[in-house]
């Protein structure tokens, strides 16, 4: 079966679709109705799966959408439609019976062979089964994490961290041409706190009585920090004068947290393409420039003191201050700048994650954009919401002091990265989250990424002992499918149907979390299959049939595994 050019990778869904598009257009054309709508295409057309196997494989609510323009009753357009159609007198290649229901869906029962396309579809396309053209190659910005340098990683970045890469994967399994960048803020105020605050520790351990302010970051990995500039560079630091030692110590903790932060997100298996470094951007000049920019587009003024932007005439509450009165930029005009950068590297859309204390930027944020002449919808945000650790139904405090977790670091040697990548995807992102330590923690049934996994490895074991009887796999494409007669083995089949509209919608909508939903749905269709079934039985061709089945479940679930960034285990 080859590959067809268009949107999407071949995908026998898409055949489907437009095999009742096609017919849809041609009752819409034989009863007169198609030119009543202009230009009405097959595009126009919606077909949805449906939730209710009683209902058909796919529907179509076209009848509805139609009726204002028609100006008849949906369900009297949805019979004309039909009656028209011509299904009985003129074959197609999966739809077996068409039917009116409700207020004017049409439905459609597909015959068998739309299912046994499915599965050799996947046996030919393997990894890049779900992958599609839908993005058309657009270039997407995709930023997220970005946390402060000033301290260890914590579970709100590790949540950022694991939704911003999984949707890094949607995108580009979709057809997006997809970065990612991690902003470095390196350029405020906290930096020089971080530099004191180990200058400090760094005094102490040197036997000096030094007052710790109670401004200055408290913990121990200030002094971890500290003995690490001792031992290494202490001759060094002692013939320093006091600028030239400050200065020192802003660097070379700046440089330890990097990298600290660089080895927590490896650990968790997120890279990014790039590292933007806020303090290169302010020493180029990038921020004086865009203030220079707006002045000259009259979208700034004067008053108190201070330099403001009219962000109201974009939408936003109130006027933002772009420089404060003693001549320092503020944290705006850092990032219009910053944007405007990301936009001139050709982009064609921006898409942030962001923390939920970031809500009050977004506005100005985008009114930046709009004021040097960007279009709005060039920056879309999505906000992170908090999550609770859970214990034993107990919330877990989020305190060191009481000797609780709270790094990334921490959550993966507690729970190991696959589990955590699952646990903080399994929520919309827009939605607070409860992170069950113990179900997370459980090498059973219950825990849901465990549960995934054994389905995954379960088949594996499967294709060992087939092999171990001696049963040719290389003969797998040609097993025949019509064996799979069982319900449970035609539900799955529909379920791997759906795989590649899974992976569009979640790339559209932003939602990782859908995925995830998809790939435990899917194992637990094969363990209720696997616990009435036996794959391996007497009947050879049934069982090549059954082989190729679980063949297919096995390279769907490693596909979004992997979309997901967690491992896809072959023995457990």
């Amino acid at each position: 079966m080859g590959r067809r050019e268009g949107t999407r990778l071949y995908n026998v869904v898409d055949d489907v679709r437009r095999e009742i598009q096609e017919r849809i257009i041609a009752g819409l054309a034989r009863s007169g109705i198609l030119g009543m709508l202009g230009d009405f295409t097959e595009q126009d057309v919606p077909v949805e799966y449906t939730r209710d196997k009683a209902h058909g494989d796919f529907a179509t609510p076209i009848a509805l959408v139609l009726a204002g323009k028609v100006k008849r009753k949906p369900r009297d357009i949805a019979e004309t439609i039909v009656d028209h159609m011509k299904i009985e007198e003129d074959k197609t290649r999966y739809i077996q019976c068409v039917e009116v229901a409700g207020p004017g869906f049409i439905n459609f029962f597909l015959g068998r062979r739309w299912l046994e396309d499915v599965l050799r579809a996947i046996m030919e396309a393997g990894p890049t089964y779900g992958r599609s053209r839908t993005g058309h190659g657009r270039r997407i910005l995709l930023e997220f994490v970005s946390a402060n340098p000033t301290g260890p990683m914590n579970i709100v970045n590790a949540r950022a961290a694991a939704v911003g890469a999984s949707l890094a994967n949607i995108l580009r399994a979709a057809g997006y041409d997809v970065s990612t960048e991690y902003y470095i803020n390196d350029a405020g105020g906290q930096i020089n706190v971080l530099g004191t605050s180990c200058e400090l520790r760094y005094l102490e351990l040197k036997g000096e009585d030094v007052e710790f302010p109670e401004w200055g970051y408290q913990g121990s990995y200030i002094v971890d920090i500290a003995r690490l500039a001792m031992e290494n560079h202490d001759e060094q630091l002692e013939a320093m004068e006091t600028e030239e030692r400050a200065e020192f110590f802003r660097d070379f903790a700046l440089s330890r947290m990097l990298a600290d932060q660089k080895a927590s997100l490896a650990r968790f298996g997120v890279e990014f393409d790039v590292w933007f470094s806020e303090r290169k951007l302010v020493d180029t000049g990038a921020v004086s420039s865009v203030i220079d920019i707006l002045k000259q587009r009259g979208m700034v003024y004067q008053a108190e003191d201070a330099l403001w932007l009219r962000t109201t005439e974009f939408g936003d509450e109130k006027d933002r201050v772009l420089v404060k009165s003693d001549g320092d930029y503020t944290y705006l005009a850092g990032d219009i700048a910053y944007h405007k950068n990301k936009l001139e590297r050709g982009f064609d859309l921006l898409i942030n994650i962001w923390g939920p204390d970031h809500h009050g930027h977004v506005i100005p944020t985008r009114a930046g954009l709009e004021a040097l002449g960007y279009p709005g919808s060039s920056l879309e945000v999505l906000l992170l919401q908090f999550l609770s650790l859970m214990s034993s139904g107990e919330r877990v405090k989020m305190s060191k002091r009481a000797g609780e977790f709270v790094t990334m670091d921490d959550l993966i040697d507690e729970v190991g990265s696959d589990a955590a990548r699952y646990f903080l995807l399994m929520r919309n992102i827009e939605s607070h989250l409860e992170f069950d330590l113990g179900l997370a923690k459980e090498h059973s049934q219950a825990n849901p990424v465990y549960y995934i996994q054994y389905a995954h490895a379960r088949i594996s074991s499967i294709f060992r002992q087939a092999e171990e009887k001696g049963i040719e796999l290389s003969h797998l494409g040609e097993s025949d499918l019509s064996n799979l007669t069982e319900e449970a083995e035609l539900d799955i089949i529909r379920k791997l149907a759906a795989y590649p509209d899974e992976v569009v919608t979640g790339a559209i909508d932003r939602t990782p979390n859908r995925l995830a939903g998809y790939a435990l749905d899917l194992a637990g269709l094969f363990h209720s299959f696997y616990n009435s079934h036996r794959v391996i039985n007497e009947d050879s061709d049934l069982t090549m049939a059954r082989l190729a089945l679980s063949g297919a479940v096995r390279t769907v679930l490693s596909n979004v595994l992997g979309l997901l960034g967690i491992s896809a285990p072959h023995e457990m």
